[in-house]
């Protein structure tokens, strides 16, 4: 496979992970009875994208999910209880897989991965410094948005109580394929990029690199995880890329950030205008 196949797969796994994400909350809202179009589901599943992409810890991705639930007709309640449900549904499934791809590639992944790591740790450690410093400063922020969201949700979480009795179980399950399409098809992106490699690293060690990079932003306090997870990439979190690692994070970064980024913006900007985006901006940062 050539790179520029594997970035046209790449481009394909991506529309598959974007139609799971949007029928999953599709099925969730149904159990509220709440639904929404497929293409509003695309649209708020777009605008979390891109405020991920852009606030530390990805503290704005709920919040900008719940105002396109809002602009699709469902009620704050209902909005919340679904981000909740589907949080709860997804959970055990990543929680599975990651268990199993530990279980079946660390060995092969420590033994590509770690002493690579472990160098590159000890001759980058400036910039290791550099990125405690910034990821310093983005727990403070992400402080400041969290008061604000806090204060946001407060009613909509006491009256969230009449749609979680109505919830129904089916969704729970019906969502979980829907979250396995999204963990797979996000994962896969680092190895199917490797794969057009001449001498391509092992594929456990891709596949379990390619789940740390990912999941690691979820507690990284940087937008997307940034600086920690470049670091983790060039130093070698998903093995020997040889001499490629520059182009390789590049297309990785397009494909898991900056794809999700630009259609959330574009559509905050199509369906929204700017004005009410900046004021939506300046309400979630409590400025």
């Amino acid at each position: 496979m050539t790179f520029f196949e594997a970035n046209l797969v790449c481009l394909a796994l991506m529309a598959a992970d974007f139609l799971a994400r949007a029928v999953r909350i599709q099925l969730i809202l149904r159990g509220l009875r709440s639904a929404v179009t497929l293409r509003q589901a695309v649209t708020l599943n777009a605008f979390g994208d891109a405020a991920c992409a852009l606030t530390p810890l990805r503290i704005g991705g709920e919040p900008a999910r719940l105002g396109g639930m809002l602009r699709a007709g469902v009620s704050a309640p209902a909005a919340f209880v679904a981000i909740s449900v589907e949080v709860l549904a997804a959970w055990p499934v990543i929680i599975v897989s990651a268990g199993w791809l530990i279980w079946a590639a660390a060995p092969e992944w420590w033994d590509v991965a770690g002493p690579r790591l472990a160098a590159g740790a000890a001759r980058a450690w400036p910039w290791l410094a550099l990125v405690a410093l910034a990821s310093a400063a983005a727990w403070r922020t992400a402080g400041h948005l969290r008061t604000g969201l806090v204060r946001l949700l407060r009613r909509p979480v006491r009256r969230a109580r009449v749609y979680w009795r109505r919830m129904p179980v089916w969704p729970l399950i019906a969502s979980a394929p829907c979250t396995l399409v999204d963990l797979l098809t996000r994962v896969a992106i680092l190895p199917v990029l490797a794969s057009s490699l001449p001498v391509p690293p092992p594929a456990g060690a891709v596949w379990l690199g390619s789940f740390a990079l990912l999941y690691a932003q979820l507690v990284l306090p940087t937008p997307s995880g940034a600086g920690a997870v470049e670091l983790g990439f060039m130093g070698g979190a998903a093995g020997s890329l040889g001499g490629h690692e520059t182009a390789l994070l590049v297309a990785w970064r397009i494909h898991t950030n900056l794809l999700g980024l630009a259609l959330g913006a574009w559509l905050a900007l199509r369906e929204l205008g700017w004005p009410a985006l900046r004021r939506a901006l300046r309400r979630s940062t409590g400025r």
